[in-house]
């Protein structure tokens, strides 16, 4: 398989305004007959969705066709052909014309939202209370968590500012991303906030594009490769927060981390979306939007319908109204107890090699005794200090 790079991705946007109907008459007649034959020849998810829910396109254009006729207005017109494209259950399908969009929206109008914008203010507080690099928001949590909201990809985000970003956050113990409701935009962005996590090029997923009008006519895949950020990059623990509007490009961010060690995705099973849209227009000058390359993860499994949480966890009613974000509290408690036993453990280690190395001096015990405690004592007496820290206190070394 082929490794892919942000040239190729650049490349199949570019076309995208190549892809364009035979010639049908500028008629509602042909207008249905234009975007059925579109959508049959370039569409990339068949296969899948017939396997999934038994999808027949054919079908489907022998059940809307009786109802389209020349004499049918703008509007009655418009409203059979969304519907038809609904058909596909992909939040990608958009018929646009000057006075309405058609689109997909069950899947998230059915889930929970499982997000708050003014819970989300509340943790992230004031204007003055964090910091924003590009389209990040960030600050230190309780329990030395840093928090990064990325709520959208429209726009790259700079090599400056994630530097600028992992440099703030270097301190804390553990980092929480949260993409909820982040519909997505640019992959390529997705790829350089993932790329700060990453150490070494990593295969995160395949894409494929049509080479021919068959439903199973497709190139064979690629590698999408993830490669290490140029600036500083996280080494800690990390918690990635979805839901069902993580859509998209904030998608393939999610199956991008989920391909990293030390990462764990919390909350809901995202909204998917991993088709690469391309674009087409209809005799009579609508356009429709629609998925064309399908994107892989790094099992070749599709993620079109969403990537399932390491942990799934809602926000609760109850939590809501006491203005608590359940899932960011969740992976702050997570966070907090993976570096306590982090913590713990690098502590026990340093304590076995300091007794393997007091079982070798031939000293005698008043000899080995530190400032009047012997090294047993010591430790008992940081270990009560570490778990007993007040808040805000700081830590002071041992035998001060």
């Amino acid at each position: 398989m082929k490794r892919i790079s942000l040239a190729f991705f650049s490349l199949l946007f570019a076309i995208s305004s190549c892809i364009t109907s035979d010639e049908f008459e500028v008629s509602p007649r042909g207008d249905f007959e234009a975007l059925w034959k579109i959508i049959d020849e370039r569409y990339c998810f068949f296969d899948f969705k017939r396997e999934e829910y038994g999808l027949d396109w054919q079908e489907v254009h022998n059940r809307y066709s009786h109802r389209v006729h020349n004499s049918l207005s703008e509007r009655a017109l418009f409203q059979i052909l969304a519907k038809m494209t609904r058909e596909l259950r992909d939040g990608h399908v958009n018929l646009r014309t000057p006075f309405d969009v058609g689109r997909y929206a069950e899947w998230y109008e059915s889930y929970p939202s499982n997000y708050s914008d003014s819970l989300e203010r509340k943790y992230l507080g004031t204007a003055l209370q964090h910091q924003i690099a590009g389209n990040l928001k960030y600050r230190v949590l309780r329990n030395n968590v840093g928090y990064v909201r990325c709520a959208s990809f429209m726009n790259d985000i700079g090599e400056g500012n994630l530097h600028e970003v992992m440099l703030y956050l270097s301190a804390c113990d553990g980092l929480i991303i949260d993409v909820r409701h982040n519909g997505g935009g640019r992959l390529s962005a997705a790829m350089d906030l993932a790329s700060s996590f990453c150490n070494a090029p990593l295969v995160v997923g395949y894409i494929s594009h049509k080479t021919g009008t068959g439903h199973a006519d497709f190139s064979s895949p690629k590698a999408i490769t993830l490669k290490p950020a140029k600036g500083l990059r996280w080494q800690k623990p990390v918690v990635v927060l979805a839901n069902r509007r993580t859509y998209s490009a904030a998608n393939a961010f999610v199956m991008f981390m989920k391909a990293l060690p030390n990462v764990t995705f919390v909350g809901d099973r995202t909204g998917g979306g991993s088709g690469m849209p391309f674009s087409s227009e209809l005799p009579g000058g609508w356009s429709i939007r629609f998925s064309a390359s399908p994107i892989y993860d790094r099992h070749m499994q599709h993620t079109e319908f969403g990537i399932e949480p390491d942990q799934k966890i809602s926000i609760s009613s109850a939590d809501f109204s006491r203005g608590i974000d359940t899932i960011l509290e969740c992976a702050i408690s997570m966070l907090a107890k993976e570096a306590h036993s982090s913590n713990k453990a690098k502590f026990e280690e340093d304590i076995e090699k300091t007794t393997v190395s007091s079982n070798e001096d031939h000293r005698t015990p008043t000899q080995r005794t530190l400032r009047g405690r012997t090294v047993e004592n010591i430790v008992k007496a940081s270990l009560s200090h570490d778990e007993n820290l007040p808040k805000g206190g700081s830590r002071k070394s041992v035998g001060q």
